[in-house]
């Protein structure tokens, strides 16, 4: 399937595509959508980020986790730039290529500078990694918005 299929068929399914013309544009596609336990994210594994080994490559993952922590670190305490000051993954298990990871990110804490994110990714309710991580807030605004959104219509 195609990266162009790949969106419109999240976007069918009522997914936002997370989009930046930077690295992001390279790692993705990753997707979100809002929920009664705030925002998601998925990211469907694709053949360009195979591992030597023929599974997903660590570090697609771990951008994977950066985008959607801070993203949520981001859109519940309303601060419109953040830097990832620490960001620890433990890797549970392998993802195959086609698999699809989400996670569903909490705040544990915000401070007037700091802000303490958890996340449990899973592939359906298998857990594949575990993040916590911490994004100091900036006064710098982002070249581009923090989410560039495509949606149907």
């Amino acid at each position: 399937m195609s990266e162009t299929e790949l969106k419109q068929r999240y976007i069918a399914l009522g997914w936002t595509a997370f989009e930046d013309p930077g690295f992001i544009s390279h790692a993705g596609p990753f997707f979100q959508r809002d929920s009664n336990d705030g925002p998601t994210f998925s990211f469907q594994v694709l053949e360009k980020h195979e591992n030597r080994n023929g599974m997903l490559q660590g570090g697609a993952l771990m951008t994977f986790v950066d985008r959607a922590l801070g993203a949520t670190a981001r859109q519940v305490t309303q601060t419109a730039a953040t830097v990832t000051v620490t960001l620890t993954v433990q890797f549970v298990e392998g993802v195959k290529i086609g698999e699809t990871v989400e996670v569903t990110p909490s705040m544990i804490r915000a401070t007037k500078q700091l802000i303490f994110m958890t996340g449990t990714f899973t592939v359906n309710s298998r857990v594949v990694c575990v993040a916590n991580g911490v994004w100091k807030k900036i006064n710098t605004p982002p070249k581009v918005s923090a989410t560039t959104s495509v949606k149907a219509g």
